[in-house]
């Protein structure tokens, strides 16, 4: 429902210039300021929860223009009590546009049954290394990918008349730097790898967006008059409005304005009083500032005048939406080992060994700005509890490997939990760059006020808060398990082969050092409150894992880009991820795009054609084995007879579909020639290569698992 794609466009432009004209300079930079004091902000964190509440920005009773009223995500929305759906990067392995559209929806409608207008949990940031601690709050590595997700996630929850943020705008792909790094990467890399997948969301019809903290050649991302103004407004046209990340997102008055931003968030320290004195000594002229205003006015009316869509309280966490959270878990669901079949277990096994500390732990990602707080969390232990309440199931921690090794021989079958949890990743404070003097300033504030709050401050600084504290997580410095995990694996796993490793992770987790200790291995990130039920489901099952990694995981850690977490300056290289190590003929440990299933599919009769402006795939699935089950087949171009350096081969479709035993359906997938074009940096355009394409349908990126074609595109074609 974004502003340029309704009919009736400019009839709010014109209603927004003529309240416009009504307000005082003061009223209108009122609109472009967050409401949240910064004690209030601290003490959420002490009190209930970050964000338990929308927080707003601007309105104007006068003359009838609500606040803005944020809500985070994208676990679901932040305030309230609401409904945990998996991390975007479990979402993102499904490969299924429509169920994260859904998704939107019961977002949407929850952040309006909490009295929100805003979802700023659109996170389409593409890590350039998986050790990123906050990938879990995107869709996966591939940026065609990440346009699509998030393109859905966009028109779903703005079909609910909620504003749709996208975030991080751009290049925020490092945590424990992210106040004081400078990005740098030439036009390519910049316009092919890490804006292409915002200008999808925007296309879309993305109604506002985030600004990162970071710096990009120079320039703060919040101040940037290159990324705001000459990208994002001037040549992709995007008519809602820009909001700062929250407190260090704005470090200077004029330059944040004359940059392009719109809303200082969530509270206000370089707008307000310095913003109208700015504007009254000629520093910021009041043109710029009537633009915000514009914006602003014009996307709050869009999305809250005339909405018949109203919620109450009853939806949040409601039945419908606790199912589609578990039908979200299921389809993330990625297998990617099973050993002699040994998956599904039986269900009519006497007694069942659940090893590890995490499988008794409700752990559902990050506790950073993330963190959602739902009604409760089915653990893994509970998960198989309620599904088998005929079996003797036997937690133990593993801590003691005797101990976890004599059980394991006593079971019929074993179950290992491992991974990671917020202390290992996620949203970082950093000690420097954020003016953290500012929070101890206001903490410090806070326990004088309250003493009685000192405990949890301390608990928060301890990393161990279960009461909404910060995160403490960041980057990962390793992609492996954690040495005792390992230990685990590798001396109680082969004491008995009907077992299962079950991951839990935000990203790539290394196998090399223990995979052959198990016999099966199912990746199932953070999977949401209702993680426990698909984990259990699945193993048993009851449920046909289809989900398909939206990551390439490595033999070795050096097959991936160099990095150095705490730095202040980068260069963001054009490779990464499974183009990287294609590009070098390095062999992927599972390639981008894998997952296995109970069942079996062939792919045949594949045909590639060029129709108008599209290249166009179509082959025959056929399920071949004895169950219902999900494929995902997936559209990739290959450029071997290009002229610039471009990649082996790029992801540029998919499709999820579902078959019954014997079932075989024709699947067509389509991919734009816009979405095979270069960008040339001499002359700043996107350009298309008059030549012959390989085009590859199939099951991942691995070329065992791909039917290839070619085509010949001209520019008659575009």
């Amino acid at each position: 429902m974004s502003i340029k794609n309704k009919e009736y466009r400019f009839t709010y432009t014109e209603k927004a210039q003529e309240i416009i004209k009504q307000l005082t300079l003061e009223e209108k930079v009122f609109l472009m300021s967050g409401s949240v004091s910064m004690e209030q902000f601290f003490l959420d964190f002490l009190v209930a929860h970050y964000n338990h509440v929308p927080y707003p920005a601007g309105g104007n009773e006068r003359l009838n223009i609500p606040p803005m009223k944020f809500v985070d995500g994208p676990r679901g929305s932040v305030a309230g009590n609401s409904t945990c759906f998996p991390v975007a990067m479990g979402r993102g392995a499904s490969f299924d546009p429509d169920l994260e559209q859904r998704i939107g929806q019961a977002i949407g409608k929850e952040i309006k049954a909490n009295g929100g207008n805003l979802f700023g949990g659109v996170c389409i940031n593409l890590p350039r290394h998986p050790g990123w601690g906050r990938s879990q709050e995107t869709y996966g590595e591939e940026s065609f990918h990440l346009g699509v997700m998030g393109s859905a996630l966009t028109t779903g929850v703005q079909s609910e008349d909620v504003i749709a943020c996208i975030k991080h705008y751009a290049f925020n792909s490092m945590e424990n730097s992210r106040f004081k790094v400078n990005v740098k990467a030439d036009k390519r890399t910049e316009r092919e790898v890490y804006l292409s997948h915002f200008k999808d969301a925007i296309d879309a019809g993305a109604a506002s967006v985030m600004s990162a903290y970071n710096l990009y050649d120079g320039d703060h991302c919040g101040h940037s008059d290159y990324l705001l103004n000459q990208v994002l407004k001037d040549e992709w046209g995007f008519d809602g409005f820009v909001i700062s990340d929250f407190v260090w997102g704005v470090r200077d008055t004029e330059k944040a304005v004359n940059g392009g931003m719109d809303i200082e968030m969530c509270n206000t320290v370089h707008f307000g009083d310095k913003l109208v004195e700015a504007v009254r000594n000629g520093k910021v002229s009041e043109e710029k500032i009537n633009l915000s205003a514009l914006r602003i006015v014009r996307t709050l009316l869009a999305f809250t005048e005339n909405s018949e869509k109203q919620y109450s309280k009853d939806i949040v966490a409601s039945d419908n939406h606790i199912k589609l959270a578990l039908e979200a878990a299921e389809k993330s669901m990625t297998l990617i080992k099973n050993e002699n079949h040994v998956l599904p277990f039986s269900k009519n096994i006497k007694k069942l060994a659940v090893i590890g500390k995490l499988a008794d732990k409700a752990n559902i990602g990050d506790h950073g700005s993330s963190r959602v707080f739902p009604p409760y969390v089915v653990t893994p232990l509970q998960g198989f509890k309620q599904l088998l309440p005929d079996t003797d199931v036997i937690y133990d921690d593993g801590s003691d490997l005797e101990r976890a090794a004599e059980l394991a021989k006593s079971s019929d079958a074993v179950v290992f939990v491992v991974g990671y949890d917020h202390n290992d990743e996620g949203e970082y404070l950093a000690d420097e760059g954020g003016d953290t003097s500012t929070v101890e300033q206001f903490m410090g504030e806070i326990i004088k006020k309250n003493p009685e709050l000192l405990p949890k401050m301390q608990e928060m600084n301890e990393g161990n808060s279960e009461a909404g504290g910060l995160g403490v997580g960041g980057d990962r410095t390793s992609l492996y398990l954690h040495e005792d995990e390992i230990d685990l694996l590798n001396k109680v796993g082969p004491v008995n082969r009907n077992s299962a490793t079950v991951l839990i992770g935000g990203n790539t987790i290394l196998l090399n050092n223990w995979k052959n200790t198990v016999s099966s291995i199912l990746m199932a990130y953070y999977p949401g409150m209702e993680g426990g039920t698909a984990i259990a489901k699945t193993l048993f099952g009851d449920v046909n894992p289809g989900g398909k990694l939206p990551y390439v995981t490595p033999v070795r850690e050096g097959d991936l880009p160099t990095v150095e977490w705490d730095t202040e300056e980068i260069i963001y290289g054009y490779y990464h991820g499974y183009a990287k190590l294609e590009k070098e003929g390095v062999e992927a440990e599972l390639p981008y795009g894998y997952g296995l299933s109970y069942t079996t599919f062939a792919v045949s009769n594949a045909i590639f054609e060029v129709e108008n402006d599209k290249i166009v795939g179509t082959c025959e699935v056929e399920n071949t084995g004895e169950r219902e089950g999900d494929e995902v087949i997936q559209l990739y171009v290959g450029f071997s007879n290009s002229m610039v350096d471009r990649p082996v081969k790029v992801l540029r479709g998919f499709k999820r579909v579902t078959l019954q035993p014997g079932e075989k359906r024709e699947i067509e997938i389509s991919c734009p020639i816009e979405k095979i074009k270069w960008y040339n940096p001499q002359t700043n355009n996107w350009q298309l290569e008059e030549m012959e394409y390989e085009v590859c349908l199939g099951t991942s990126s691995a070329n065992r698992d791909l039917l290839t074609g070619v085509v010949n595109v001209s520019l008659q074609n575009n």
